[in-house]
């Protein structure tokens, strides 16, 4: 779906392009959430979200990519990687995992690509802490043995790759069972706190930590529930939430937190008398 983005900004995805199954159409490329009843509906969504990140690209500076497995499922009938399934029936498609030098020279194609049109753009890797129990350990093993190995391939044939270490903290410092969630796979809440402060640690300065550090402030803010939403202290409380939101807007403009104020000044709204 990239290079049909980067390559062909017009690109308008077709009805051929996707597939139904038992009563919705979906793209093999995209996420359920594109999927629909009505093959219109499901290309409108597309459409729309292409059209939005086709917006977006100029200003990227950093693009951020987190590999999560090796393995991969080729549709048998183009031999294409797809991105999700939609739980098709499994005859349809071929499991295997990547080489180190297809996972490259995908992402060599992609951050060239990118830099032909933002040559400054940096890109930084990661690899997910979550193990693929499904594949078997060993398995998983050899998964994310097999993007380490890419994003270090990566490094070496360009600059301005950069990688966080999220797996190796998680596997090293992050061995006790207190820092995984029930399944004993995911990282717990701690743990992602600790992988949170880690980054911003290494990637953020003084002015990008400070902003995070109030928005954080607000966030809590905003997931707030009054046991009274029409009562004069609440109001006053959305009122000072929306004058601070303001506020951190004209800090950091940057910061694109639109929604949130709208939404917070609907609720002040609707809560006058």
């Amino acid at each position: 779906a990239w290079r049909q983005l980067l390559q062909h900004p017009t690109y308008i995805y077709k009805e051929e392009d996707l597939v139904r199954h038992e009563g919705r159409w979906h793209s093999l490329f995209h996420h359920g959430d594109f999927s629909a009843a009505t093959a219109a509906d499901c290309l409108s969504r597309i459409r729309s979200r292409f059209q939005r990140a086709a917006a977006l690209l100029p200003r990227l500076d950093w693009m951020v990519v987190t590999w999560g497995t090796a393995y991969v499922y080729e549709w048998k009938e183009t031999g294409q990687v797809v991105g999700n399934c939609h739980k098709l029936p499994d005859r349809l498609f071929r499991r295997r995992r990547l080489t180190v030098e297809e996972i490259a020279d995908t992402y060599t194609e992609l951050i060239d690509t990118l830099r032909g049109r933002q040559p400054g753009m940096q890109f930084l890797f990661t690899v997910s802490p979550i193990r693929h129990r499904k594949d078997g350990m060993h398995a998983n093993q050899l998964s994310k043995a097999t993007l380490l190995l890419a994003v270090d391939e990566l490094q070496r044939r360009r600059s301005g790759c950069h990688y966080f270490p999220a797996y190796e903290l998680m596997m090293d410092e992050l061995r006790d069972y207190r820092f995984y969630a029930d399944d004993m796979l995911h990282p717990s809440a701690v743990a992602v706190d600790y992988l949170w402060e880690r980054f911003a640690d290494c990637h953020f300065d003084r002015a990008t930590a400070a902003a995070v550090q109030a928005w954080a402030s607000l966030r809590r803010g905003l997931a707030h529930r009054p046991s009274d939403p029409t009562s004069e202290a609440h109001r006053q409380f959305l009122h000072r939430l929306v004058t601070r939101m303001q506020t951190l807007q004209q800090q950091y403009p940057t910061l694109h937190i639109e929604k949130e104020l709208t939404l917070c000044q609907a609720q002040l709204n609707s809560s006058q008398p």
